[in-house]
């Protein structure tokens, strides 16, 4: 089952869609009313603060969200799932699911009643069995900042999303590890390895080119 789950996932990446885990936690709405409400409020993703995605053989990816990275973004139907798959717990058309980027991320506020098993989930939230949240989307744009360390040969990798294409769903993840985000990010990633690798075989292939010519004009000088 957890097979068919990954398999489903990778179809998604290789369309282009990519998720990010979030250290956010998924609260639940307290009330004064002794009787649960069902609603649960979040943060899917906050702005302006990079997290590490990646570390592997020298580089390091890492990765912000720009605050103005959803003004054009497609949410016009986004649903709010467990793990990114099954069952659909809470919908933006039905009114269960709201969404809304303010100041700090993109908030998220939900509906668990509708379900018998969405009640449970907000039981396993409130119960802090269920602290995290991931968001399935695609890009549109961003830019990147590649610094490299002459010292060690390490490479640092920074993007900015600065503007998403479209929200699939919003998710609470039972593990901090979410094998999405690392695929999606990696294969990002290696095509900017690709193209930073190529630019420094250029730039040492001119180097040599530079300084063989200039070896050559000395010997020249010399002869003569």
């Amino acid at each position: 089952m957890e097979q068919k789950k990954m398999d489903k996932i990778l179809r998604k990446i290789e369309a282009g869609r990519e998720y990010r885990r979030m250290e956010v936690r998924a609260k639940a709405v307290e009330e004064e009313n002794p009787e649960p409400s069902y609603k649960v409020e979040g943060y899917a993703c906050t702005f302006n603060e990079p997290y590490e995605l990646l570390s592997f053989d020298g580089y390091t990816l890492r990765e912000q969200i720009d605050p103005h990275a959803f003004d054009e973004c497609d949410m016009s139907d986004v649903i709010m799932q467990f793990d990114h798959q099954g069952r659909v717990f809470a919908r933006q058309s039905n009114g269960t699911l709201e969404l809304k980027a303010d100041d700090h991320g993109l908030f998220i506020a939900a509906d668990l009643g509708g379900t018998e098993a969405g009640k449970q989930l907000y039981d396993e939230i409130r119960g802090g069995y269920i602290t995290k949240m991931s968001f399935g989307f695609t890009v549109d744009e961003d830019k990147r900042e590649i610094t490299e360390n002459k010292e060690d040969g390490t490479v640092d990798i920074l993007r900015t999303i600065t503007r998403n294409r479209k929200l699939y769903d919003v998710s609470a993840v039972s593990l901090p590890a979410n094998d999405g985000t690392e695929i999606s990010a990696r294969n990002w990633c290696d095509g900017v390895i690709a193209e930073f690798e190529a630019e420094r075989l250029k730039s040492i292939a001119i180097q040599e080119a530079r300084a063989k010519a200039l070896a050559a004009i000395n010997k020249y000088h010399k002869e003569v």
